[in-house]
């Protein structure tokens, strides 16, 4: 029974944060298309104070390379949050281990790492910018963090996997 309450409970949690990511990563593309075409004083305020004007005045292409980044990483992390949704959904307490479910853990695992990857390759960039005199120092992109929670899904969906392999070979016993 708090079991299933715990689950109901994180399932609401998982869908206020997908609104939430898919909001933010809309506001973002917003300001930025504002940024470019309309008025570029927008990018003091890309987002909730998000200030990228310095970046802006480095150059245009590297304003365009960065936000990208962070509307590519936000949207990531927006998908990623969708298939927690559908763990959720498919998620059955009384037969956890089933194809469904591994199938979707190991979707996370890899997604996880994709937008691992993605950050750092986010973050490399920024170092460079860096380098060139921009201040970014609100920029955060969590590339270890998502190599880290990568590892331990993978792990995860290994064990899920072989949970299923052995309750196929249960039942085949019986």
């Amino acid at each position: 029974m708090k079991t299933n309450l715990i689950m109901k409970v994180m399932n609401v949690i998982f869908w206020i944060i997908l609104v939430g990511l898919c909001i933010k990563t809309g506001a973002i593309l917003t300001s930025f298309l504002v940024s470019i075409f309309v008025n570029p004083e927008a990018a003091k305020d890309l987002y909730l104070g998000f200030d990228l004007f310095n970046i802006y005045e480095l150059g245009l292409s590297s304003y365009v390379k960065v936000v990208s980044f962070l509307i590519v990483l936000t949207g990531m992390k927006a998908y990623l949050a969708f298939l927690a949704v559908k763990l959720f959904m498919k998620f059955d307490l009384d037969h956890p281990f089933n194809k469904n479910v591994t199938d979707v853990i190991s979707k996370i695992g890899y997604f996880a790492l994709s937008i691992g990857i993605v950050a750092l390759v986010a973050d490399d960039y920024t170092e460079g910018i860096v380098k060139r005199g921009a201040d970014i120092s609100q920029l955060d992109w969590g590339a270890h963090e998502f190599l880290f929670f990568a590892g331990i899904i993978y792990i995860l969906a290994l064990v899920f996997k072989r949970g299923v392999e052995m309750q196929e070979e249960n039942q085949l016993t019986i």
